[in-house]
């Protein structure tokens, strides 16, 4: 069973969309992996040519500093990068388990959906700024924003499963013969709830990828010298009559980013849903 599930996941990347996704975000992530062989001098590396444009030993520019703009762009998406990875597992697993609550107890499951529903009345960016007002900017601050603005989007899906799994025949077989409650929503309904959890979970990326950069463009996200794509766009703004081209590098690579989880959620969506 879990080889079948496993290899309908995996034809996801054999469909055109999965293929170039899967590819793009390949070389982020080999491009973030690797990024102290690359650039073993560092994010913070000065020199006395600030501003330069684009060229061959810099191809993305230097900054007001004179630090290369390509290393700052690669690492800023190792911070991304980390932050993703921690941030969007966590929201996936405390929003399923607040959204299953229903099937445990009705009155705890009512109160999550209220919870939910709270949650969902702030703007991810609008809740990131409340939470980092408390947390204090940092990389803690955003996984933390990033996890709690996902909540809702996460519970929600885990409910709708849960109901509709519900009224199935084997779940109202394993209730006849006196499975309690937690085993039926362990063995049964979670497993068969997966398919929207994992096309969701690849989506909600690209909405963290945006917090993050909405967060840290006006300045409560990553603090300097450490870089992140939005931090950089910060700072690019500031100096865009002097160096048009600072910002191009840190945009460029926030829309592959994007664009790659973007092409894999349709592509797993696709393939869930192919009868």
């Amino acid at each position: 069973m879990l080889n079948a599930t496993l290899r309908r996941y995996l034809k996801a990347f054999t469909l055109p969309r999965g293929i170039i996704g899967v590819t793009v975000l390949g070389v982020l992530l080999a491009l973030a992996i690797f990024a102290p062989v690359i650039f073993p001098y560092g994010y913070d590396h000065q020199t006395p040519d600030a501003f330069l444009p684009p060229s061959w030993q810099h191809p993305f520019g230097t900054d007001e500093l004179g630090r290369d703009l390509l290393a700052r762009t690669v690492y800023g998406l190792r911070t991304d990068m980390s932050i993703i990875a921690v941030a969007v597992p966590l929201s996936m697993v405390l929003g399923t388990a607040l959204g299953l609550l229903g099937a445990l107890s009705a009155l705890a499951g009512t109160l999550a959906q209220r919870l939910l529903d709270i949650i969902l009345g702030f703007p991810g960016v609008v809740l990131g700024i409340c939470i980092v007002l408390i947390m204090g900017p940092g990389w803690a601050a955003l996984v933390v924003s990033i996890a709690v603005s996902g909540l809702p989007f996460f519970g929600r899906q885990a409910r709708a499963a849960f109901l509709e799994q519900e009224q199935r025949e084997y779940v109202t077989a394993a209730r006849a013969l006196g499975v309690n409650r937690t085993t039926i929503l362990i063995r049964h309904i979670l497993p068969n709830g997966v398919d929207p959890l994992l096309v969701g979970g690849a989506l909600f990326v690209v909405s963290a990828i945006f917090i993050e950069a909405g967060l840290s463009i006006i300045g409560l996200g990553i603090q300097p010298p450490e870089p992140s794509l939005g931090s950089l766009l910060n700072v690019g703004i500031r100096f865009i009559q002097q160096s048009p081209t600072y910002i191009l590098g840190p945009t460029i690579v926030l829309i592959l980013f994007s664009m790659a989880f973007s092409l894999l959620s349709d592509a797993l969506n696709e393939t869930v849903n192919r009868p």
